[in-house]
């Protein structure tokens, strides 16, 4: 992806996560985000920049959601950093140990990668604050809600635009032509 492409998208994504995360900047911080979109900034864009741009959504969000430096550090991890590290790790297990084909890359690290992450950064909050843990339910469904769209949005992605994801290539996913 070229420089200038990147730098729009991500600023597009950093502006289309915002809006829910300074929602949930006002909530209280046991109730799960809906679409926080880490999942799907690290396949657009790999682990460091979805990192940067998480970072720069929690600040923004924490300070126009009236909160403060702490609510800002508790958005960035439990919204974005946990989360996107639990996508790479799902991603890198994915294509070490699955089929390199097309439908495992959209299902496995689209779909069904970001529902895990997202279920999993629930259940280790709810293991690090226990008063919290009677929403992990809601988490999973949210989870799902996240995962259908990273899911869909990666199948666009590779079949119009492949070049706006870096864990996605053609030679890798793709069967050689048949000569």
């Amino acid at each position: 992806m070229a420089f200038e492409t990147a730098v729009v998208a991500a600023t597009g994504l950093a502006a289309l996560a915002f809006r829910p995360w300074s929602a949930q900047a006002m909530l209280p911080p046991s109730l799960p985000v809906a679409l926080s979109g880490a999942c799907l900034l690290v396949l657009m864009f790999g682990w460091p920049l979805a990192i940067v741009t998480l970072l720069a959504v929690a600040a923004a969000a924490a300070w126009l959601g009236g909160g403060d430096l702490a609510r800002a550090v508790e958005l960035a991890a439990w919204n974005g950093a946990i989360p996107a590290t639990a996508a790479l790790a799902i991603g890198m297990a994915t294509r070490r140990w699955l089929p390199k084909h097309l439908f495992v890359y959209i299902l496995a690290r689209g779909f069904l990668g970001t529902a895990l992450a997202t279920v999993l950064t629930a259940a280790l909050r709810a293991w690090w604050a226990p008063g919290e843990g009677a929403l992990l339910t809601a988490a999973w469904l949210i989870a799902w809600g996240e995962a259908f769209l990273t899911g869909a949005l990666t199948a666009i992605f590779v079949a119009f635009r492949p070049q706006w994801l870096l864990t996605y290539s053609d030679a890798r996913y793709l069967p050689p032509p048949v000569r």
